[in-house]
């Protein structure tokens, strides 16, 4: 027989699913925002022999390389930020500052989320922001994409459906 204190300790198949759910959505979208802040740069390095020492001849190589910084950071791709620019009813009033707040935000939902910090809220937010980036998505005609977010946002409705399951959280709400 079990008391409550100790079934409260136990991690049933809803728990455990959820926390999945939880820790899948959390660092998909901290990963998502941490992407928004990178770039690929050529940098020129010297040629190195065999031996590791710069090639006499004073020959360079390109070496393109993978860098973080806020100075790389950009919401979408160029080829998608010109297909909004071009849409109608996306003015720039509001895609200005949507595309300012992408990476930022899922970077912090991302960490609420895998923190535990106001779970079902910091779900519902990022529900939001993928419905919003959904309705986007549709009018610029990108349907493949429209279907990954849906995926997402079908993964937090299941996450939300099963929040009262959350075990491990640093607040309950």
């Amino acid at each position: 027989m079990t008391t409550p204190q100790t079934s409260q300790l136990c991690f049933s198949g809803r728990t455990l699913g959820f926390l999945c759910l939880r820790l899948w959505l959390g660092l998909r979208a901290l990963m998502a925002g941490v992407e928004k802040f990178s770039a690929r740069v050529t940098i020129q390095e010297p040629l190195l022999g065999a031996d590791g020492a710069p090639d006499p001849s004073g020959a360079i190589v390109e070496i393109e390389k993978k860098v973080y910084g806020l100075s790389h950071y950009h919401a979408v791709p160029d080829s998608l930020a010109t297909k909004f620019a071009e849409e109608p009813l996306l003015p720039a009033l509001l895609t200005r500052p949507f595309f300012a707040a992408l990476g930022p935000a899922l970077l912090v939902l991302g960490l609420l989320l895998l923190l535990g910090v106001a779970t079902r809220w910091t779900l519902f937010a990022m529900g939001a922001l993928y419905t919003f980036l959904t309705v986007g998505l549709m009018l610029i005609g990108q349907d493949a994409g429209v279907s990954w977010l849906a995926i997402h946002i079908g993964l937090v409705a299941l996450a939300l459906a099963l929040a009262e399951h959350n075990r491990i959280a640093l607040t309950r709400a």
